[in-house]
């Protein structure tokens, strides 16, 4: 018998088998229990299935998220059953032969079609060629805001003009006003669009996140503002104070979301990695805390190509050496190795 979540590298890797040291500090995971990009337990199902070649359970959980208007949910969803597809797509092209039309059918194949242009050398000319996958998704539900996010990010990778970009914002904002995923891909182009662009992008963050309820994901988009500024040369535009209150504002988000849980992981590896650069060790032992068995590739593969060796390390070196400075400080102009793919 094939064992299916052998077919599942991407989403689920076995952290490395290492004695956990005897100095662990209370309350954080075991380094032989943490996962890299863990799904969680809806996706979960839906990636076993598809890797089985059944789309069914990816039907049914993204139909769950459109009906429920479950925005943010669906946006993870749409982009995790992608990546997924990139390596085994016998199931959405069942899918899509089954059901033509099928909203989420369409959304997921768009989503994989603008991930292949944008690893391709023809980018652009591959974008254009995906338009019309992606205005057939908008079109199959008129509510849904995460076509509008795909588009934007389409609308970058071809790098289209600011008239017709905010012509987009408009469309996605006026469906969900507070949509993280259609923030991320503004800020995105925002800093593409601009040199040395860290200040205006952590103007549009906070104006954003000051707009927000408490809860809204959008809380989090400063801090992930902030690690742009933080991985590439110091910007003295922004001075320190800034930084520390993008932090603070996205652990207070992270207070509110449950705690050792896959949904919030990314976001708390983002404030972890900011947290660290600016040598907040206390701030970040506790993020490490509420991350438990949690890493995501995001943003340690900016730092390694093995982000979950990344992670350990800066997990390591923050429970072992409580007076040492992380290395590539804020403070010393050397910051991580920015990838061209992140897109």
């Amino acid at each position: 018998m094939v064992d299916t979540m052998a077919l599942l590298p991407p989403f689920i890797r076995a952290g490395r088998m290492h004695r956990t040291p005897p100095h662990l500090a209370a309350g954080l995971t075991g380094d032989d229990e943490v996962l890299l990009d863990a799904p969680d337990d809806r996706l979960g199902p839906a990636l076993v299935a598809a890797a089985r070649g059944e789309h069914t359970s990816a039907a049914a959980l993204l139909a769950a998220t459109r009906e429920g208007a479950e925005w943010e949910h669906r946006d993870r969803y749409v982009r995790g059953l992608a990546a997924f597809a990139a390596a085994r797509a016998e199931w959405l092209r069942t899918w899509r032969a089954s059901a033509p039309d099928d909203p989420d059918a369409l959304l997921v194949a768009a989503q994989l079609a603008v991930d292949r242009a944008w690893r391709s050398p023809a980018r652009a000319e591959l974008l254009r060629e995906v338009s019309p996958l992606i205005t057939a998704a908008a079109h199959a539900d008129v509510r849904d805001p995460v076509p509008w996010r795909i588009a934007l990010d389409h609308a970058r990778g071809s790098a289209a003009g600011h008239t017709y970009f905010e012509e987009l914002w408009a469309a996605a904002v006026r469906r969900a006003p507070h949509h993280h995923g259609c923030h991320v891909a503004a800020l995105r182009y925002l800093a593409a669009g601009w040199h040395d662009a860290h200040r205006e992008c952590l103007d549009f963050a906070d104006l954003a996140a000051q707009d927000a309820a408490a809860d809204s994901l959008v809380q989090a988009l400063p801090v992930r503002a902030a690690l742009a500024c933080l991985t590439g040369a110091p910007d003295l535009r922004v001075p320190r104070e800034r930084l520390d209150a993008a932090a603070d504002r996205a652990i207070e988000l992270s207070r509110l979301l449950p705690a050792a849980d896959p949904w919030p992981a990314e976001i708390r590896n983002k404030l972890l990695y900011v947290l660290t650069r600016l040598d907040r060790r206390q701030d970040a032992l506790d993020q490490l805390r509420l991350i438990g068995p949690y890493a995501t590739s995001f943003p340690w593969h900016r730092l390694s190509d093995d982000p979950l060796g990344a992670f350990l390390k800066t997990r390591d070196d923050l429970r072992t050496a409580p007076s040492a400075r992380p290395p590539d400080h804020p403070r010393s102009g050397r910051g991580g190795r920015a990838r061209s793919g992140d897109h």
